[in-house]
């Protein structure tokens, strides 16, 4: 069995978001992009909007997919197929001020440059060093 997960890629004045996992939780106080588990019978789109009010409560347009990874971790049963789209808040949030933090331990907005130098989850690492390159160009 394959558990089906989803992550934004939101960029705003050339900064990404990036959250860190609550210490104590899975994976704690590793780095990744919002998002979360598909439920079933749920677009990949529409669980990534609804994973976006439940964790940072912000309206957003799914964009275009970036990229999609595979991976097992050994901490869990089953793998997972992580799927990256491009993503964009709702006008009223689009600054990034009004973006809520519900289970995080942490949220930043950094210059892709800088991703590099935080403790990413190991399925995110691919796309990580895709966004250094700036491989994307005008799609976020």
């Amino acid at each position: 069995m394959t558990i089906q997960v989803v992550a934004a890629i939101i960029e705003h004045d050339g900064r990404l978001l990036i959250c860190q996992r609550r210490v104590g939780g899975p994976f704690g106080l590793k780095w990744e992009f919002p998002g979360g588990k598909m439920r079933p019978g749920e677009t990949a789109e529409a669980a990534l909007a609804r994973e976006l009010r439940e964790e940072l409560g912000v309206e957003a347009h799914i964009g275009q997919l970036l990229s999609r990874v595979r991976h097992r971790y050994s901490e869990l049963a089953d793998a997972i197929e992580l799927t990256f789209f491009a993503a964009t808040l709702a006008a009223d949030a689009n600054d990034g001020s009004r973006i809520s933090n519900f289970v995080f331990e942490q949220i930043r907005w950094v210059q892709p440059s800088e991703l590099a130098e935080f403790d990413f989850l190991e399925a995110d690492c691919p796309l990580v060093k895709r966004l250094i390159q700036r491989e994307f160009g005008g799609l976020l």
